[in-house]
């Protein structure tokens, strides 16, 4: 979950693109972790959908994302699998359930690039048996 980042109550609808091509997000929950941390800054591109797949976004990246069934949570998560509709994304603590097996298809609007603050750089890979 994003922390300040609201689209409105809409329902099930269409999911808005994230505003600008770049965006900063501060991380808030423990649905990544280990990989992203509760308070972490992070810097998400944003992506267009086309084909099977949002451009650039591949099973194992890590991705914001909304959910048509509640387009007012925006999600840090990341990909597991092409799905009709979107993406199946989860999140890389499997305690915690707010990502596709709670709310169905997730629509990915940015692919996180970075972190920025506390340990700038890139993220590592997924736990090892995340993908399997």
């Amino acid at each position: 979950m994003i922390d300040g980042d609201s689209a409105g109550e809409r329902g099930d609808g269409p999911v808005d693109p994230l505003p600008g091509a770049w965006r900063p997000v501060r991380v808030s929950g423990p649905s990544m972790s280990p990989t992203v941390r509760s308070g972490d800054l992070l810097l998400a591109r944003r992506v267009r959908s086309g084909g099977r797949w949002s451009r650039g976004v591949r099973p194992g990246d890590v991705v914001l994302a909304r959910f048509p069934s509640r387009p007012d949570l925006l999600v840090v998560k990341r990909v597991r699998r092409a799905v009709p509709g979107g993406h199946w994304v989860e999140g890389d603590n499997p305690f915690v359930t707010d990502d596709s097996r709670s709310f169905g298809v997730a629509v990915v609007v940015g692919r996180i690039t970075a972190r920025l603050w506390p340990r700038p750089g890139r993220l590592p890979g997924a736990p090892p048996s995340h993908l399997a």
